[in-house]
């Protein structure tokens, strides 16, 4: 019987090797391929000629993206709306999720059914849009960073890690030495709360990070551009910047040299965008699947 039982284990132990391997391969291969497109001669990537490593490396791609000034102005901007937007996230975020988790406080229970009404139902962007524009915020900096600013979800993700995480007998113990709530929650509930605050603070900054639509709909000024939405605009200018060229022999080699081109445009940005997120992810991981774990335990 120990016997047999060892010999499943093993066997088991093999198939979620093999699958975690698997799984592996597929993340990791298109990660590869966009950096080796990036610096590859467009030609092998259309022909199918660079399936992994890099062909006839050129640099040509990365030079027409970091050579257009409205690039660092739009990791300026960004950079500053996910700073910005993720610290209002957490300040909104952490006392409510705090008190909501605590037995004593009063209608609690109402207010985490309006808080779980909202995961329900959406108004829809154009009474979403007239709110904004009401609120004076279109074409400014908080249309970017205000909506959105606290989820639902967040709300219940955090409260469940508080109350798995800090004890009522802690909480009760400094109240009887005299402490405040505000002390209780700023240097004995913020100290233990690091992994949640890495999550929740991942999550928002990946959300303010890639959104372009929320920028495309609110800012008509190209100085308020994030990242994402100059990107975009690299992409369609080079996509379609052959059009007003003249015809004759010329045209079809600009044509040609504008499709290479925007292929190289293309696997650039890509790489441009996703950079930074991937440099940072590694710093919080531990923070994050601790947070992750604990938060999402029913309780």
């Amino acid at each position: 019987m120990n016997k047999q039982r060892g010999l499943s284990d093993k066997a088991f132990d093999k198939l979620n090797t093999f699958f975690v391997f698997l799984i592996v391969i597929v993340i990791i291969y298109p990660l590869i391929f966009v950096i080796s497109a990036s610096i590859s001669d467009p030609a092998a990537v259309s022909s199918g000629e660079m399936w992994l490593w890099p062909v006839d490396i050129t640099f040509e791609g990365f030079k027409l993206v970091f050579n257009n000034d409205a690039i660092w102005l739009g990791y300026r901007n960004t950079i500053f709306y996910t700073i910005l937007g993720t610290i209002i996230h957490l300040v909104i975020l952490l006392p409510c999720a705090y008190a909501l988790s605590r037995k004593e406080m009063m209608a609690k229970k109402l207010i985490l059914w309006f808080i779980l009404f909202t995961m329900l139902f959406n108004g829809g962007l154009i009474p979403t849009y007239l709110v904004i524009k009401s609120l004076g915020m279109v074409d400014t900096i908080w249309a970017i960073v205000i909506p959105n600013v606290v989820g639902a979800w967040s709300i219940l993700v955090a409260r469940a890690f508080f109350q798995q995480s800090i004890p009522d007998q802690l909480v009760e113990a400094s109240k009887i030495d005299g402490a405040s709530d505000f002390y209780i929650f700023r240097k004995i509930v913020l100290p233990l709360s690091l992994p949640i605050i890495a999550v929740m603070a991942l999550f928002h900054a990946v959300s303010l990070w890639n959104q372009y639509f929320t920028a495309l709909i609110y800012l008509s000024d190209s100085n308020l551009y994030p990242l994402q939405l100059i990107l975009r605009e690299i992409l369609i200018v080079n996509e379609i910047g052959g059009e007003g060229m003249e015809g004759g022999a010329g045209l079809a080699e600009s044509l040609v040299n504008q499709v290479k081109t925007a292929g190289l445009v293309k696997y650039a940005v890509i790489i441009v965008s996703s950079l930074p997120l991937l440099i940072v992810y590694p710093f919080l991981q531990r923070f994050f699947v601790k947070g992750v774990l604990i938060g999402s335990v029913k309780e």
